[in-house]
Formats: C-alpha cells, sequence, structure tokens
C-alpha cells in the first residue's frame, strides 16, 4: 500500500517465514498472559473514560458476554469530526493512537470496480471519520492517580 492505508490493488499478507514461526512458538506460551493484560487494560480506559464523563461523548468499545476479546486495538468513536484534532492532542501529550482505516474497502482503488461510490455505504464512512485506537498493547501500563496531573499511560 503506498501511501499507507491507501491499496492500489487486492494483496495478501503472508509474512510467515521459518525464522517467524520459530519465534512465534516462543511466544505463543505468554499468549494468555498478554491477552489478560490487554484486556486489564481495556478496563482501565473503560473506567477512566467513565470515570472522567466521557462515555456520554464518545462511543466506547461494546462487548459480547458470548465472547472473549483480544483487543487488538482499543478503538473509540469520536462524533463531530473532532477525532483529528484529539489525535493531535493525544501526541502533544505523549500518547500515541492510530487511525488504522481511514478509508474505507468500498472506496479503495482496488475495490473501485464493485461500483461502490461516497455515500454507498453511510455508516461504514461514518465510521471511518470518527474511529480513533488508543494504546492497548500488553505493555503499556497505568501510573499515577489519573487525576488529571499527569500521564496516564506509559511502557513498561
Amino acid at each position: 500500500m503506498s501511501p499507507r492505508y491507501y491499496h492500489q490493488v487486492v494483496g495478501l499478507n503472508s509474512r510467515l517465514d521459518t525464522l517467524q514461526a520459530a519465534v512465534l512458538n516462543v511466544k505463543l506460551p505468554k499468549l494468555e498472559q498478554w491477552t489478560k493484560a490487554r484486556a486489564d487494560n481495556a478496563q482501565r480506559y473503560d473506567e477512566l473514560l467513565r470515570a472522567a464523563g466521557l462515555d456520554g461523548q464518545i462511543g466506547l468499545p461494546q462487548r459480547d458476554d458470548r465472547c472473549d476479546h483480544v483487543w487488538n486495538q482499543y478503538t473509540v468513536r469520536i462524533p463531530g469530526g473532532s477525532r483529528d484534532a484529539v489525535k493531535t492532542q493525544l501526541a502533544a501529550g505523549g500518547v500515541g493512537s492510530e487511525v488504522y482505516y481511514p478509508v474505507p474497502l468500498h472506496l479503495q482503488k482496488c475495490f473501485q470496480t464493485l461500483g461502490y461510490g461516497p455515500g454507498s455505504l453511510p455508516h461504514t464512512e461514518k465510521a471511518a471519520r470518527e474511529v480513533l485506537s488508543l494504546p492497548i498493547f500488553s505493555g503499556v501500563e497505568r501510573y499515577g492517580a489519573g487525576d488529571g496531573g499527569g500521564k496516564v499511560w506509559r511502557r513498561r
């Protein structure tokens, strides 16, 4: 993809060679521990965002009690066209965030032959304008009291 997140052709992601498989084999026993750490971080985000009263202003991730979540991302929805400003403000405070899919698939060049144009999938397009993923990896931890006196997350 060039530029990032813009796809000219449909491709594959098949990067698992022998060396990476060997590394994965060593990491696999830690998968459950890392998944729990990400779930704990997601729970902390929920608590902190609710305590700050932001759960009424942004969309928090939804859960289904019938499933387990591995929390590859903790993605919130920021309505009203302010997502990019929030991303900039987080970066200024030293907090990384990412917009992983800024252009919906149906608007990517590689899928233009399907005939979908802007407005074809309005909910998808709205989500692409609103979603922002916060750091959730297992190596991030909370520090401080979370009282607004400083950063709340750091790398372990």
